[in-house]
């Protein structure tokens, strides 16, 4: 159990808006009166999770991921709900009355928790040996000699390891972490013979945060200019918390940036992401060296849907990444490239032209990624037809990744003129490319996080059975009184005090149900009604899940119907005939259950008398039955 006061979370479920925590990791479009965006828990193309700002509650249509603010949290964090809390708490300014280090509190924090948390004091030690130790002075004087500014060493959280074995090691075991923790993240390398040190020793941090802003890794330069042996750049290695291939460096601070302006400029290294944020472009992330990956696609994909690439003047490196902007492509996103003169790179260059300058520049030089490959090519196979083909069919495979058709045909038009060929050579290459490729068995390249669920071979209907019947008209029940609580039917009664008194004599046989009717009427006996805040930010985590699942809505009604003055009436409008429906529909149920259960009960019956009593009852039940079926227009036979 959290050790959070429970004023502090009303606190923090209050005020969070899921509009804006959402918002922090996709991008939301309106329509009608909730937000929409791509799932960013599976791989879909079109937009099938649902915000609601009225409700305070996200849902996917697709995978099935619902919850409040602090539950998307939790799912898109894979975080506790006391650490969730924490996020959420820091985010609006609410600050949480510090937890009593107790052995109960240490154990109950996950392993991933843990992760997270020694990452954290690693940052912290980092920064403060920059600002404190006497060889912090060393990376201070390099990051000042690189341009950087005393804003951005903090904005980014730089730090430095100071050259010794076991600096952070012992003082993160004095601390009381626990050294396991300090291996798992790659912190400490441990030897078979016991001994232990530091991974980073003598070098400039660079701590890598996710998307929420926690720190999962490292990135770390040596200053030991002669030291040939050692790396002059040294990563964390993969861990629980982080998955080079999923993390951009700089998304933390830039994600704001990439929404507002709707592009991210996509550099290679640390230093180009400080420069070029430091000269004013916010909306700036790094690969960190590595190539680029769907996953690191679909991060950039949750906030804007235009990319350019900014490529240093290096044409070998050039070359080398074009295969990772084909898998941007085939996402549908858009992508432009910008490259800088032989030598340069976006640090040295901002640095050596200026902030105006090197802005102008990349106005000026910006060109889309299919038009510089194929200038590109077709400048290299110049006088080889050979070349001239084989450049011919590497253009065609980087437009068939396009899924837009008017992209890919303006694209031909363009390739067609720059290699002076006939665009219909092309089309038929195209569609060549594409017989091949249906041919072929399709493998989908997708972290396990962002694919969707497989699709199963089709099974035979399995008949439906009673109680997942009786399931179903229960799930109706609970709906209706978690949607419409306070709405006045008849006679001045609200839905929840009419349904409850029609089905006081009615037992819910499904156990989450009957559990969310106790908690109803719980609060209707305290004078109270239940509203869906009770139910969303509820402890328990089945009930908070079931709750958003029955108050999530995948249809809408098209304004356009109000517009042409034509009145559809909506489930608000007939509540009282829904809700008189949905009541008969339950007991019809139970009573024709309850038949069932007592000729069950008479084959086992031997006594005459008994025998007469039993069928009196399942008589009457049967004319209780037939009665239900006839307010309900069923005909029973």
């Amino acid at each position: 159990m959290s050790l959070i006061p429970k004023e502090t979370v009303d606190q923090v479920l209050a005020q969070a808006d899921i509009t804006e925590v959402v918002g922090d990791f996709v991008s939301l479009k309106k329509k009608g009166q909730n937000m929409w965006a791509c799932c960013p828990f599976h791989h879909e193309k079109s937009p099938s999770f649902s915000v609601s700002p009225a409700k305070g509650i996200y849902k996917c249509f697709g995978c099935g991921k619902a919850g409040n603010s602090v539950q998307f949290i939790m799912d898109v964090e894979g975080t506790s709900f006391p650490e969730a809390i924490k996020y959420l708490a820091k985010k609006y300014s609410i600050e949480v009355p510090e937890d009593n280090p107790n052995p109960e509190y240490a154990k109950e924090q996950s392993e991933r928790d843990s992760l997270f948390i020694v990452s954290d004091f690693a940052n912290k030690h980092f920064q403060q040996n920059l600002h404190t130790h006497e060889q912090g002075g060393i990376g201070m004087s390099y990051l000042k000699q690189r341009g950087m500014s005393a804003n951005t060493i903090k904005k980014y959280e730089l730090g430095y390891s100071v050259d010794e074995w076991t600096d952070l090691t012992d003082a993160a075991l004095k601390a009381g972490y626990q050294q396991k923790y300090l291996e798992a993240t790659g912190l400490t390398i441990a030897k078979e013979d016991g001994k232990k040190y530091d991974r980073f020793r003598g070098r400039v941090m660079f701590p890598i945060h996710n998307v929420s802003g926690r720190v999962v890794g490292f990135g770390a330069r040596t200053l030991k200019t002669n030291d040939k042996k050692s790396p002059k750049y040294l990563n964390s290695p993969e861990s629980d918390i982080y998955h080079k291939s999923n993390v951009l460096y700089g998304l933390f601070q830039a994600k704001q940036a990439i929404r507002m302006q709707d592009m991210c400029y996509m550099v290679e290294g640390y230093l180009d992401v400080l420069s070029l944020h430091q000269g004013g472009i916010e909306n700036v992330v790094a690969s960190s060296g590595t190539s680029l990956t769907e996953g690191q696609i679909k991060l950039i994909a949750r906030y804007t849907e235009n990319i350019t690439v900014l490529y240093d003047g290096d044409a070998a490196g050039i070359k080398a990444s074009l295969r990772g902007i084909d898998l941007i492509l085939e996402s549908g996103l858009n992508v432009d490239v910008v490259t800088f003169p032989e030598g340069e790179d976006p640090d040295s260059y901002i640095q050596k032209v200026g902030d105006t300058a090197f802005k102008a520049y990349i106005k000026e030089h910006s060109q889309d990624f299919i038009s510089f490959k194929t200038s590109l090519y077709a400048a290299e196979a110049k006088g080889s037809p050979v070349k001239k083909a084989e450049a011919i069919r590497e253009i065609v495979a980087s437009i068939a990744k396009i899924p837009d058709s008017i992209k890919r045909t303006v694209f031909f038009r363009s390739c067609s003129l720059i290699f002076d060929i006939d665009e219909q050579v092309l089309i038929s290459e195209y569609n060549k490319m594409q017989l091949q490729d249906r041919q072929q068995p399709k493998q989908q390249d997708w972290p396990e996080q962002y694919m969707a669920p497989p699709v199963a071979e089709p099974e035979p209907e399995k008949p439906v059975s009673d109680l997942d019947m009786l399931k179903r008209y229960e799930r109706e029940i609970v709906r209706m009184l978690l949607n419409y609580p306070d709405r006045v039917l008849e006679e001045g009664m609200n839905t929840c005090q009419y349904m409850l008194e029609q089905l006081e004599d009615v037992e819910f046989r499904t156990p989450l149900y009957a559990r969310l009717m106790e908690l109803i009427k719980d609060k209707l006996c305290d004078g109270n009604l239940a509203t869906a805040e009770d139910f969303i930010n509820h402890p328990d985590q089945e009930i908070r899940t079931e709750a958003t699942n029955l108050l999530s809505d995948p249809h809408e009604l098209s304004h356009n119907w109000e517009t042409h003055h034509i009145f559809v009436p909506t489930e608000s409008d007939l509540l009282p005939y829904g809700a008189e429906r949905a009541v008969l529909r339950l007991k019809w149920r139970n009573v024709e259950l309850m038949i069932k259960g007592e000729m069950e009960k008479l084959r086992l019956v031997t006594d005459p008398q008994e025998q007469i009593q039993q069928l009196t009852f399942i008589r009457n039940l049967k004319t209780l039955h037939c009665q239900l079926g006839d307010m309900l227009g069923i005909v029973i036979g």
